[in-house]
């Protein structure tokens, strides 16, 4: 029986994290799937492989708490009552609780204010030369999502903050500050929502964390509800909308007639998050591999959604690509519930970026987060050509 496929690819380094995709390239031609050998941990190569990851049932989200589990209990306490982290019955309980208010309308009724808040953002700056991120990007999406779980815009700065420090753990060996932080910004961001929760339970309002108050779920799950909802509600769309755009501006792009499949290529080209991880619960053959029970199989997003065998001239930014069956947000169980917020998101800022500004270039540089499995940029400078 031949030996199973293994990889030595190191997803810290910093060749990796600058540019993963000629190394993602490189491993697609000797295998879809391979056992990391540092880790243990199955990781995929192709999209093929690593749709069935995210779709097959045998495969799930098992949370354990992080060690030491007594210092690390603000972050465990966020993730092991959330829907992402748990297999029905629990993900169903907890997903229909969040899908319920998400389905009664709020999303299209932010439309209107995203229109809004992009305008006023794009008032204040310096046509000569801007942050795109820092007084763009960063503070729609956060001011978005706050709008939509009723909190008040002066919270927009400790919201983003805490979420920075709480997904740094998400990164491969994170370090003994990151850690400690991830635990501060845990307890801070639990408390805040605690007090929020309180202020509805007297006050109700027409928010999301008032159609959550009457989902029956425990405090402990409405404040990871929250969390996760004000995390994953604002850092995907930070990072996808500042890749997609150093795509655009770098290849000397604008968005197409129709920005909803340019969202799509961004989206795709330059994926926010490049792996999600899955745990074998019984035997599972993935890509021409046995994953058995136990083991973890790492989906690399990034790698999928630049497969050749799926997309035609993968490596190239197409905004008007169509189709496009990436897969940014997921497949199967635990597809990202917030997709139809953060795609209508994207598209009405960069609509109006565009509009206002149709001659946008780079400026030096972009300034890389330096991380890997939420990839972005801290700061990209762009100024109107010819102001």
């Amino acid at each position: 029986m031949p030996s199973a496929p293994t990889t030595s690819i190191d997803l810290t380094d910093a060749d990796v994290v600058a540019d993963p995709y000629p190394h993602f390239a490189a491993e697609r031609q000797r295998h879809e799937v391979a056992r990391h050998e540092g880790s243990g941990t199955w990781l995929t190569f192709s999209h093929t492989a690593a749709s069935a990851v995210l779709r097959d049932r045998a495969l799930g989200r098992i949370w354990r708490d992080k060690e030491p589990a007594a210092y690390l209990e603000p972050f465990n306490l966020l993730h092991r009552n959330q829907m992402m982290e748990n297999e029905p019955p629990e993900h169903t309980r907890l997903r229909r609780a969040v899908a319920g208010a998400f389905n009664r309308g709020h999303v299209e009724r932010l439309r209107p204010r995203v229109r809004a808040l992009a305008a006023e953002l794009l008032d204040e700056v310096e046509p000569s030369s801007f942050d795109v991120i820092g007084e763009y990007a960063e503070p729609l999406p956060v001011l978005v999502i706050a709008e939509l779980v009723g909190l008040a815009t002066t919270d927009v700065s400790s919201l983003r903050r805490w979420s920075q420090a709480i997904v740094r753990m998400y990164e491969p060996a994170p370090s003994a500050e990151v850690v400690a932080d991830a635990v501060r910004s845990a307890t801070e961001f639990a408390d805040h929502v605690r007090e929020h929760l309180a202020r509805r339970r007297s006050s109700p309002g027409e928010d999301l964390t008032t159609d959550l108050l009457a989902a029956g779920l425990s405090d402990d799950e409405l404040v990871a509800a929250a969390v996760l909802l004000l995390n994953a509600g604002h850092e995907a769309s930070v990072n996808v909308f500042g890749n997609g755009l150093v795509a655009l501006l770098s290849r000397g792009l604008t968005p197409g007639d129709d920005p909803t499949l340019t969202v799509e290529e961004m989206l795709r080209f330059d994926s926010a998050l490049q792996l999600f991880e899955r745990t074998a619960t019984r035997e599972v053959e993935v890509g021409g591999v046995v994953v058995r029970e136990g083991e973890k199989v790492a989906a690399l997003l990034g790698a999928a959604n630049r497969d050749p065998s799926a997309f035609a001239d993968a490596d190239t930014f197409d905004p008007q690509r169509d189709p496009n069956p990436h897969l940014a947000f997921g497949a199967g169980l635990h597809f990202c519930l917030g997709a139809p917020l953060a795609r209508m998101e994207l598209a009405e800022s960069l609509t109006a970026l565009f509009d206002c500004f149709p001659a946008l270039d780079l400026v030096g540089e972009p300034e890389s987060r330096g991380t890997f499995v939420l990839r972005g940029f801290r700061r990209v400078l762009v100024r109107q050509e010819g102001a």
